[in-house]
């Protein structure tokens, strides 16, 4: 395809001040106009494609060598890397019964073919046990569907990162935290799934901060936010079994927050819990993370999770309401069931938690069912003892 010309111009991004839009499009205009008549040259006519066939072992060396390679190359994520030997991707790949070359998906920006290879390399790359690979899998098929708007959020200079939530048997078997701590390091399954991700969205992808991934801010939950459900310390159903799943199923369901705040609620019988939740102002897409003991008290006043979240839609529903919520009602659209997921997750305490995407995005959650190797068992067997023991003071 013929190359593209680009023009750049003085005006800030997003920009609202009418005298600058209007003085910048003043000073880029010749050289638009230039760029849309000066005949091509024969490079820009028939660019050529650089081919070189890349090798099977890119590099040899010690740990902290290795380490400093990849850095220089731009495929790590700025903390030290596992090296993705043939035998540590090999013992990856005994994590699913999929074969190597099979694409799971394409990823923007580039088109990237992600492999069931390629994505062992970087969850390698990031720690992970071959447990989590049946995981990894079904959050790299989850990103290619368009309903995540992944096409927008893992590039723009709104900083979104992606969220997990994982339901299911599969939480105990790996050892997902989704009690104290959940969203805190400390846990490889939480850290290394999020941070695989991360990994292979950047390597296979091609989402490179400051030239795809345009994130003005940044955002610390890139590194890893996975989340198990705390299903046996909640009275409801958990939120997998509420999409149509059974509660023995093992799913993966994904969206794109960029804002995470915690409030303790100035009551704690069932309204007032209530009232705390709609005042963080859930809306466009949401997670409402509710404690256990806040849980069980909705419960013992006989509230259903589909009444809390009536209550929030409710309050959500005044034109005077401040935020995301109010500008939803002026618009005539209140806030709405599919808007946001009520999860139970964390351990004993009072706080309440708010994962947010921003709106106007047209994205939803996408639940994805988890996928197991036929050597499962023998999987869990291996790694089920890999767990911290910490000394009691």
């Amino acid at each position: 395809m013929p190359g593209v010309r680009v023009v750049g111009t003085t005006i800030a991004c997003e920009s609202t001040v009418e005298a600058d839009i209007e003085s910048g499009i003043d000073g880029a205009l010749n050289d638009i106009i230039a760029a849309l008549t000066k005949p091509l040259t024969q490079e820009e006519k028939s660019p050529q494609v650089k081919t070189e066939k890349a090798p099977r072992i890119a590099f040899k060396g010690t740990y902290q060598d290795v380490n400093q390679f990849f850095y220089r190359k731009g495929w790590g994520d700025g903390l030290p890397i596992v090296p993705p030997t043939e035998a540590a991707v090999a013992e990856m790949m005994t994590g699913t019964d999929l074969p190597a070359n099979h694409m799971v998906a394409k990823l923007i920006p580039r088109g990237g073919k992600a492999t069931v290879e390629k994505i062992a390399v970087n969850a390698v790359m990031a720690g992970a046990l071959p447990t989590h690979m049946p995981l990894i899998l079904a959050a790299v098929d989850a990103l290619a569907d368009p309903a995540t708007r992944f096409d927008t959020f893992e590039v723009s200079t709104g900083s979104w990162a992606p969220f997990f939530l994982i339901n299911g048997p599969i939480r105990n078997e790996i050892h997902i935290n989704s009690s104290s701590g959940a969203l805190s390091p400390g846990n490889i399954a939480n850290s290394a799934i999020g941070r695989a991700v991360g990994l292979i969205v950047k390597n296979i992808g091609g989402a490179r901060k400051g030239v795809e991934d345009m994130g003005t801010l940044g955002n610390p939950g890139k590194y890893s936010l996975v989340l198990g459900e705390n299903e046996e310390e909640s009275p409801w159903d958990p939120y997998h079994v509420g999409k149509g799943y059974k509660k023995e199923d093992n799913t993966l369901t994904v969206f794109f927050p960029n804002r995470y705040t915690m409030t303790v609620p100035p009551e704690t019988n069932a309204e007032g819990l209530a009232k705390s939740l709609a005042r963080m102002r859930p809306g466009a897409l949401s997670a409402l993370i509710v404690i256990p003991d806040h849980a069980k008290i909705f419960k013992s006043e006989s509230w259903t999770k589909q009444q809390v979240k009536d209550f929030v839609i409710k309050q959500s529903s005044s034109p005077t309401a401040g935020g995301i919520m109010g500008s939803n009602a002026r618009r005539g659209r209140g806030l709405q069931n599919e808007d946001f997921m009520l999860v139970v997750a964390g351990g004993p305490g009072v706080w309440q938690g708010l994962l947010q995407s921003a709106g106007g995005f047209k994205n939803s959650f996408v639940t994805r069912k988890i996928n197991l190797p036929k050597n499962w068992d023998k999987l869990v067997a291996k790694y089920k003892n890999l767990v911290p023991n910490y000394v009691r003071y």
